[in-house]
């Protein structure tokens, strides 16, 4: 059955982005984004490489993680004021919103149902894993639907911002287990986990 993994960078005390929800990786962002970083999305993670990067770099394969992208309104419209309105035209991209009525591009789905009974649907569909960009509201109102944690670790604080789940998530502590890791010579961590499924 297919997963839904949550891969996202996070700074070393939690957060995903600054307080107002900018793109930390944009033009006027804070969030540096070294050499070795760049290489290693681009052997392991092609796929979550959004179209004008995927474009700028020649990349064109397709990656053997993801096949779905699923997106909160916020995090969206994040590529609505950068010009974009579909940043992830080589996967099938759904977007999560009640107040956005019609889609800015053919191929955005826009989701006003339940987000956790839709993922509960596409899990039981053949494919590849489901990619949970973000934000922190979808993340939380899919915290109990989530199989696997990918964060990219920055070496980096910022004090305060969007955290990894926003507060509207349930209180429901789990344990994850450590499946993978690798430590670029920048700093930064790729930390894979997977959800541990409790004992009786």
């Amino acid at each position: 059955m297919r997963k839904l993994v949550y891969y996202i960078a996070s700074t070393l005390d939690g957060f995903i982005a600054g307080p107002d929800n900018s793109d930390p990786t944009g033009p006027d962002g804070f969030w540096p984004i070294p050499e070795d970083y760049i290489q290693h999305l681009i052997a392991e993670y092609p796929e979550t490489l959004p179209a004008p990067a995927r474009a700028a770099l020649s990349i064109t394969a397709d990656g053997t993680h993801f096949d779905t992208v699923l997106e909160g309104r916020r995090s969206y419209e994040i590529g609505l004021k950068a010009g974009l309105t579909n940043a992830y035209p080589h996967l099938r991209h759904l977007v999560f919103s009640r107040t956005l009525t019609e889609s800015p591009d053919p191929d955005v789905e826009l989701i006003a149902d339940d987000p956790a009974a839709t993922v509960r649907e596409l899990k039981q569909q053949e494919g590849k894993d489901i990619w949970l960009v973000g934000g922190a509201e979808l993340a939380g109102a899919l915290y109990s639907e989530i199989d696997a944690l990918i964060v990219k670790l920055s070496p980096m604080t910022i004090g305060s911002g969007i955290p990894l789940f926003s507060h509207k998530a349930v209180f429901e502590p789990r344990t994850w287990e450590l499946t993978d890791h690798t430590v670029l010579k920048s700093g930064a961590a790729f930390l894979t986990y997977a959800r541990r499924t409790p004992t009786a």
